[in-house]
């Protein structure tokens, strides 16, 4: 088969690493890719929003499945675009992937179909906003309607803090168009826990689970980022969470999307919050976690192909998705300064190690090949993931192994997975 991935981050590394070892990939591309990217696939360069592009391009290298990896191509609606040519893509179509476009969208459903979420309110003015505020429980949760790179939200712990944020939002356009609604949630304490699934419009197959680090620094300060690291199988994510979730949640996402006429096909992020009151889902994504595919997928024993085939002829019944007994952690090494300003083109040296070590990973999200060598090219340059027999084991040798790797201004948290330590591993 012929494989088309597009996307150009470290979640489409993990995706291109994953497809590698499937037996029906004879050749795959990635659009636009990146330095990384390249040693699984022959890069493009195509924009993600670039649809026809990449539908004439699917065309004449006659592709067998395209695999959409970023939220805004998904939202924009790339999917019917390839389907509109009778091309095989895995995702959610436009109407479906509005669970993680609409913030005010996916929270109605919950209501509507009563899956667990914090209390909420949507706003189309910041008149109505201000004066809802007034009357609130503090902390309260500000969050932008749309898609923001998964820093569009603002926890604000007085009516003053509120109020600064609903005109960063609203009024200032911090976050653009995703701006022009805001959701007003109550605020929620607990551990966050985020779950993948497969799912192909009926049924829904979780993957393992994850946990990831959102602040900028250690001790969860600083402001948030795309994610700073992750671990996964979560400690917190029991037997007993899990089969809430799976009655609860789960199933009743899927149904509730199909019964509005939206069937969801493709990957379904679900990020929870265990709270006193049980778990409750703080936000959907229609696509892989950025990191948390770089921990899941290196632990899973199926064939991506096979998984992904199921789901697009709904039959993913027939799947028996199967991960290895052990452990991941990712340690994301970023440009310091991230998320706000940072500078690029600082040349990577120590990748060739990885190749060396068995069960470990450098997932490329900010790079570029230059005549230099591999040079930094964002916030967030590089995943490095290690498995082990358990999370003190893994993050162990994920630690151990961002020191193979240098570059100037390399900045990393040094306290992912401290919520291990909480628990007996």
């Amino acid at each position: 088969m012929k494989v088309l991935i597009v996307g150009s981050g470290g979640r489409e590394h993990a995706i291109a690493w994953a497809v590698s070892q499937s037996a029906k990939a004879d050749k795959i591309y990635c659009a636009p890719g990146n330095a990384g990217i390249e040693e699984y696939a022959e890069c493009v360069n195509i924009g993600a929003m670039e649809f026809d592009k990449l539908v004439a391009f699917a065309k004449e290298k006659e592709i067998d499945l395209t695999i959409i990896g970023m939220d805004d191509p998904l939202v924009g609606g790339v999917v019917d675009a390839f389907e509109a040519e009778g091309l095989r893509v895995f995702g959610p179509r436009k109407n479906a992937a509005i669970i993680e476009g609409s913030k005010a969208f996916s929270k109605d459903l919950m209501k509507k179909y009563n899956i667990p979420t914090a209390g909420y309110e949507n706003f189309d003015s910041d008149e109505k906003a201000l004066a809802y505020l007034e009357t609130a429980k503090f902390p309260i949760v500000l969050k932008a309607d749309g898609l923001a790179l998964g820093k569009g939200v603002l926890i604000c712990n007085t009516l003053e803090e509120a109020k600064e944020g609903v005109k960063t939002i609203m009024e200032d356009k911090k976050f653009g168009d995703a701006g022009n609604r805001m959701v007003i949630e109550e605020f929620m304490t607990g551990r966050e826990v985020s779950v993948l699934a497969f799912c192909d419009g009926k049924t829904i197959k979780c993957m393992t689970s994850a946990q990831d680090h959102k602040r900028a620094k250690d001790g969860d300060q600083g402001l948030n980022t795309g994610g700073m690291g992750t671990f996964s199988p979560s400690p917190f994510y029991t037997k007993e969470v899990e089969e809430f979730c799976e009655k609860y949640v789960y199933q009743p996402t899927m149904d509730a999307m199909a019964a509005e006429g939206r069937p969801f096909v493709g990957i379904l992020f679900t990020g929870l919050m265990l709270t006193e009151d049980g778990p409750k889902v703080l936000e959907y994504n229609a696509r892989f976690g950025d990191p948390e595919a770089q921990v899941v997928l290196p632990r899973m024993k199926n064939d991506i192909i096979d998984v992904m085939e199921a789901c697009i002829d709904g039959r993913l019944d027939e799947i028996n998705l199967q991960f290895e007994d052990n452990a991941a952690v990712c340690v994301v090494l970023a440009s310091d300064g991230y998320p706000v300003s940072y500078e690029k083109g600082y040349v990577i040296n120590g990748l060739e190690e990885f190749k060396k070590h068995d069960g470990y990973y450098c997932f490329h999200a900010g790079t570029k090949r230059t005549d230099k060598g591999i040079v930094t090219n964002g916030g967030r340059v590089l995943g490095v993931t290690a498995k082990g027999a358990n999370l003190k084991e893994a993050r162990k040798n994920a630690y151990a192994a961002t020191e193979w790797v240098t570059f100037e201004n390399k900045y990393m948290r040094h306290d992912i997975g401290k919520a291990i330590d909480d628990v007996e591993a």
